[in-house]
């Protein structure tokens, strides 16, 4: 057997699961097909069990599994691992989206879906993931009481409590203190976070910015840090000093 190429970049590995073998067949199929290492299980106690032989870059959940339901797996997975998630959704399911992406989920792709969207949209969180992580120029982003520091991807308050944040309420704070002060619209935010346009009915933005809020504003029912403009978007409204990290 040759010994591999040290300059071949290693395959990023996706963990599906999803009760359906014909789903996860095609998944299977189509990914490693694109070079991506794909392993499917059923359930969230094989699930478990794979997550600690061999910890995957990104987990494709589907919510509609019996028994133990996707909506708690996600919540296992928030609280027990910090890898990028997508959840996979039947076109009636928006309720269980929307808590989906309240719980953590870095986004979602609803069934049936587009296999060249799917792929779009694992190919950007896992670009946001590894972008994020070795950030150039780290810098340390001051604001109203919080350190953000891009090297660590971590968020301090001044008495040094860490707020944790999941992947996609990092890179939504990330670009709101590179632009404070100024209004970004949900395709630019959507954008930063997840690398895609958002739809007329998309309310991924929206769910995040309320998680984050809940994270750093001192009441989320009325919001004094990141402001929605009617029509518009959001803003951060306090200043914010760049400090080398």
């Amino acid at each position: 057997m040759s010994s591999p190429n040290p300059q071949q970049p290693v395959a990023h590995g996706v963990l599906i699961v999803d009760d359906d073998p014909q789903v996860t067949e095609l998944l299977q199929d189509y990914l490693e097909g694109h070079g991506f290492r794909t392993h499917a299980v059923p359930n969230g106690e094989r699930m478990r069990q794979a997550l600690a032989r061999q910890p995957a870059d990104l987990v494709l959940l589907d919510l509609g599994l019996p028994g133990e339901d996707g909506l708690s797996l996600m919540r296992w997975l928030r609280e027990n691992r910090d890898g990028p998630v997508i959840i996979l959704t039947g076109r009636g399911e928006a309720v269980d989206r929307v808590v989906g992406l309240e719980l953590g989920a870095d986004d979602y792709i609803a069934k049936p879906f587009d296999l060249r969207e799917l792929l779009a949209r694992v190919r950007a969180v896992l670009r946001r993931t590894n972008a994020s992580s070795t950030t150039p120029g780290a810098a340390i982003f001051a604001f109203q009481g919080f350190r953000l520091d891009t090297k660590g991807r971590t968020l301090q308050r001044e008495c040094g409590t860490d707020v944790p944040l999941t992947n996609g309420e990092y890179a939504l704070l990330l670009a709101f203190v590179q632009a404070p002060h100024r209004v970004l619209s949900r395709d630019e935010l959507l954008n930063a976070t997840h690398g895609r346009d958002a739809g007329p009915y998309d309310k991924t933005i929206d769910v995040q910015v309320g998680r984050l809020r809940r994270k750093i504003e001192r009441d989320a029912a009325q919001p004094a840090l990141i402001k929605a403009v009617r029509g518009a978007g959001y803003l951060l409204t306090v200043d914010v000093q760049r400090l080398s990290a």
